[in-house]
């Protein structure tokens, strides 16, 4: 596929300088990007690359003022790096609605509803009374369990997991080897040591606009959802336990796990590897450093926490700052008892 400087302009809402019939059939770093790509720059430390690529057509912030002549066809914009998401989106899109049909083998049972233009990739399973909506593409070697509803435009990549009665939106994407809808971890302890296991009835619910990282883990609540609210962005590896709720817009980082019955609030930035215990409260807004582990509500919105057990991340940095300081501290600290003990020996 090509694409001229106009074409794209027109898509991401820019401006053209230079030639508009240059066209691009591919994409390219700045640094690295050869004649027939597309480059952007949204990064000032990249601005020298501006001047050597061999890129034919660039996408750069409108406030950017050059300081030599640019051989490429420029394209400017409000927000460079925002309109590159946006142009692969659109790319990723028409790529992807060229796939459609069933191939072989395939299990659909009779009584699922498949929409139109669907794509069923090979070894997929879909079971009873499953809803695929229009335009959904299921890769192979996936799962698709009892009564489960996926709505249009969702991609559900190879070997993902959906247990029955799960629930899935618009425009949802699932990453390679993500499970939806496994058992969650409860277990009520008995007199005599063992432990009885407390069945799982209720299901998971992804609203739209959803996105989950590979080899992710969704539990399915005891009673009730366990619900992941529209816009939320997930990373790979992560552990989402029974009935957690997941805000708009929230995004989780890799390797972090959330405890059962925790409700996190809109618009949440959660670091790497974070630990959250369960049945506690994320105001919106809050940012959780990476490692933490989160061990109490936060109910003031828009606050920062690091550390284990977290704490005020601005605490936090004077106490690593104070910290650091320790040994020349304690030194001072030695020089003044030998002044004082010196002092008093001469009286």
């Amino acid at each position: 596929m090509q694409f001229s400087a106009a074409q794209i302009a027109l898509i991401i809402s820019g401006t053209v300088e230079g030639n508009p019939d240059v066209s691009v059939a591919s994409f390219g770093k700045i640094e690295e990007a050869k004649a027939g790509q597309l480059a952007f720059l949204a990064n000032p430390k990249y601005e020298d690359h501006l001047y050597t690529t061999d890129a034919s057509i660039i996408i750069i912030n409108e406030a950017l003022v050059l300081k030599q002549p640019v051989a490429a066809s420029l394209i400017r914009v409000p927000d460079a790096y925002s309109a590159f998401a946006t142009l692969l989106d659109k790319y990723q899109q028409i790529k992807t609605q060229q796939l459609t049909g069933i191939q072989e083998p395939a299990h659909i049972n009779a009584t699922a509803k498949l929409g139109e233009n669907v794509f069923i990739g090979a070894f997929v399973y879909i079971g009873e009374k499953a809803v695929i909506g229009n335009g959904v593409k299921i890769f192979p070697n996936t799962f698709i369990g009892n009564n489960v509803v996926i709505g249009d435009n969702t991609i559900i990549h190879a070997g993902v997991k959906i247990y029955h009665d799960c629930v899935l939106g618009k425009n949802v994407s699932v990453h390679a080897g993500t499970v939806i809808g496994s058992d969650g971890f409860g277990y009520a302890p008995q007199a005599d040591g063992s432990l009885k296991k407390v069945p799982q009835i209720g299901n998971v619910v992804i609203e739209d606009y959803v996105e989950i990282g590979a080899n992710t883990t969704i539990d399915r609540a005891t009673i009730g959802s366990t619900l992941i609210k529209a816009g939320a962005k997930l990373d790979n590896l992560l552990q989402i336990a029974h009935n957690v709720e997941v805000g708009n817009n929230s995004v989780i980082a890799a390797q972090s796990g959330v405890s059962g019955s925790t409700k996190i609030g809109k618009n949440v930035m959660i670091g790497g590897q974070v630990g959250i215990v369960g049945h506690i409260q994320i105001a919106d807004g809050s940012k959780i450093n990476a490692q933490s582990g989160v061990s109490k509500s936060m109910k003031l919105p828009n606050t920062a926490v690091t550390g284990s057990p977290a704490y005020d991340y601005t605490a936090a940095l004077r106490s690593q700052a104070i910290s650091r300081n320790l040994p020349e501290l304690e030194k001072r600290v030695k020089e003044l008892e030998n002044l004082v003990k010196a002092l008093t020996e001469k009286k």
